[in-house]
């Protein structure tokens, strides 16, 4: 346990099975009504996606027995560097003023959240310093987002809540007695809109800048008086110009607006960005150029991308449009932007400087890669080395809520890799956390995009192929995605397709956890049934589930026992019955039983289901296939051993006036 929130208590959990640490808020509801409320208010922050907010990746509901209470549950990122209230609180015992290029940095991350959250409608509700966590030491994130229902519940159970149940679960003290004082004056009477935001972040910027001179009790005494006497901040920005604050001349432009008594007159968060980022105070900061939201013009970008006019643009570009002297020193201009596109290496091409320099511009982004996916295969490069395309992939992650983005980097990964394996199949293709962990994140990100998803599996596929000794780590967290994606699209044919190449090929290189066989399984026999005239879907399906039934009989058990009342035997015997001129697809079908047949307790089953008399019929049309007559030699022999006499007959002999059922035309069971 940690100290509790203003609205329940925190909880450091980990998981058992990959001893990932998260954190859990349980926030106390009065009943099952306010729960389901808050609940389905929440559960749309489930989707966004944003390198600075630490998003929800669970919320579930549950009944304490022993306070006899409902709990709402909501399942974070757990992060152990600490909070900016940490980071404030000891800068205040050392009466030290807070690093100004740290603070530049971390005010930039969470303006930039901010505004994501606003440009959504979205309104945090519970800003404040400790609900900003620290990943590193130049990386935040915000946390803790409310919800409505929650926040204008509070009133209801606050006594209850603030005065017992900490006591209740075990918990001694109240937590932070300061927990509301950075909420809006409207927001304590429970009306919250995006300004109200404006407000807690004014109040926040305003600790920042005075904790060199104001003790804890003075700064919350400071955030209540500014509710009712907004004069109250006029002598404290006196005193920071007196002590020469770093960035005063921002906080005199800033906080009478951001802290004004009615909302509608403060700020939007555009605004607030505006002012802080073209200020002076901020203009040296390096990340004063990521903030500022024009765009890189067309023909801008399509000069960089050509490699023409190196010295009027390196020049004029430095100067006039990025106001950056990095972007000088790195080569940008002419000694970089004259090579000709055909001589150079990618390692020394201008688009690789072009794609660093400017990764936090998106359009630029977009139209680099757009230009490698059409660029001639003699330019590329090929093969890539691992450390150049997480290079890439580290650029496009800034931009992961962009589609279009990841459409096009996705694509190109594919160009990429395929065509380094088509050139030498035996290429060690590669198969990085960071790669690995992207298309995951894309997945994530996008799952309603059928296109995205398909080009995805199908990279997914090419880096899981080659049998090789590998790291499973990155690979095993792919199954759980795939079967989600699988299950999200259950009537796409594409993606099913996709699905059970990643998914057979996973299973060969046993990256597929015990705990996912059942669920795999289904899929893999429901892809079948979707789509039962894909030959490819249907051939990386059977040797999916061929590699898990060999070993695993729950897998074995699952495929005979479909569902309740039906039978994947059924299934095997009608895919037959459609692809029996089709070597391959009857020789994983053969492999397939041929594992089956090693579990001793479901050879009645595969006796009474016509198994037996459907393998004498393929091993009497495949005579030429001796790896075919292998696998039907193997189930026939294991079936007349275990078979007792009277429970025998063939399975194949139609009724009068029917025709054999393996010689007419297909009959797919449900």
């Amino acid at each position: 346990m940690l100290n509790p929130g203003a609205l329940g208590v925190n909880l450091v959990v980990e998981e058992l099975e990959t001893e990932t640490k998260f954190l859990i808020k349980q926030v106390e509801c009065i009943d099952e009504h306010h729960a389901n409320k808050a609940l389905e208010e929440l559960m749309p922050l489930l989707k966004l996606q944003h390198p600075n907010l630490s998003l929800y990746h669970e919320m579930f509901i549950m009944w304490n027995n022993e306070i006899s209470s409902l709990f709402l549950c909501l399942v974070m990122d757990y992060y152990s560097q600490g909070t900016f209230q940490n980071i404030m609180e000891n800068k205040r015992k050392l009466k030290a003023v807070v690093d100004t290029e740290w603070m530049h940095t971390m005010l930039s991350q969470v303006l930039d959240a901010i505004e994501y959250l606003h440009k959504l409608n979205i309104v945090h509700r519970n800003l404040k310093p400790s609900n900003i966590v620290l990943v590193n030491s130049g990386y935040c994130k915000l946390q803790d987002m409310s919800s409505q229902a929650l926040m204008t519940h509070e009133a209801k159970w606050n006594v209850r809540a603030e005065e017992g149940v900490w006591g209740r679960l075990g918990m001694s003290g109240k937590g932070d007695p300061c927990q509301k004082s950075w909420m809006a004056p409207e927001a304590l009477k429970f009306s919250f809109s995006t300004k109200s935001d404006i407000w807690s972040l004014g109040c926040i910027i305003l600790d920042m800048a005075t904790c060199s001179f104001l003790n804890d009790t003075e700064a919350m005494q400071l955030r209540k008086a500014i509710r009712h006497h907004p004069g109250s901040l006029k002598p404290i920005l006196k005193t920071m110009e007196e002590k020469q604050i770093p960035g005063t001349d921002v906080y005199y432009l800033l906080l009478p607006f951001m802290l004004h008594i009615n909302p509608s007159d403060r700020l939007a968060i555009k605004d607030v960005m505006q002012v802080t980022f073209m200020s002076n105070s901020f203009k040296s900061s390096s990340v004063a150029l990521n903030m500022q939201r024009q765009k890189v013009p067309i023909f801008i970008t399509d000069v960089l991308l050509e490699g023409n006019m190196a010295n009027i643009l390196g020049s004029w570009l430095c100067a006039s449009f990025v106001n950056d002297s990095r972007h000088c020193d790195s080569g940008i201009g002419s000694q970089r932007l004259g090579f000709d596109f055909q001589s150079v290496s990618w390692t020394e091409h201008p688009l690789k400087d072009v794609m660093q320099n400017f990764s936090s511009r998106p359009e630029v982004q977009l139209r680099a890669i757009n230009k490698l996916l059409t660029m001639p295969e003699d330019q590329l490069g090929l093969p890539w080395p691992t450390e150049l395309l997480e290079e890439v992939i580290s650029i496009i992650k800034q931009h992961g809520r962009i589609l279009d983005i990841l459409l096009s980097t996705c694509s190109l990964l594919l160009r990429v890799l395929g065509q380094a394996l088509a050139k030498d199949p035996e290429a060690e293709i590669p198969r990085s956390s960071l790669i690995i962990s992207f298309l995951m994140d894309t997945l994530r990100s996008h799952p309603n995009s059928e296109r995205l998803v398909n080009v995805v599996y199908n990279v997914l596929a090419i880096i899981s192929s080659q049998v090789v000794t590998v790291d499973k780590e990155p690979l095993e967290q792919l199954s759980g995605m795939v079967t989600w994606v699988l299950a999200t699209h259950p009537e796409d044919v594409e993606i099913a397709e996709a699905g059970c190449a990643v998914l057979w090929l996973l299973s060969l290189l046993g990256c597929i956890k015990e705990s996912q066989f059942e669920q795999v399984v289904v899929l893999l026999l429901r892809s079948i049934q979707l789509c039962p005239g894909r030959v490819l879907l249907v051939n990386n399906a059977f040797r999916g589930l061929a590699s898990l039934a060999k070993v695993s009989e729950l897998v074995a058990f699952r495929i005979v026992v479909l569902e309740e009342g039906s039978s994947g035997l059924h299934l095997i015997q009608d895919i037959y019955k459609l692809y029996k001129d089709d070597p391959e697809v009857v020789e994983n079908l053969c492999m397939l039983l041929a594992h089956l047949t090693s579990y001793k307790e479901i050879l009645p089953e595969m006796e009474s289901g016509g198994i037996k008399d459907l393998v004498q019929v393929i091993r009497g049309r495949f005579t030429s296939s001796l790896e075919l007559i292998s696998y039907a030699d193997e189930i026939l022999q294991v079936l007349e051993a275990n078979a007792q006499p009277g429970l025998q007959e063939d399975q194949l002999e139609p009724p009068a006036g029917q025709e054999a059922p393996l010689q007419g035309e297909p009959l797919f069971r449900p």
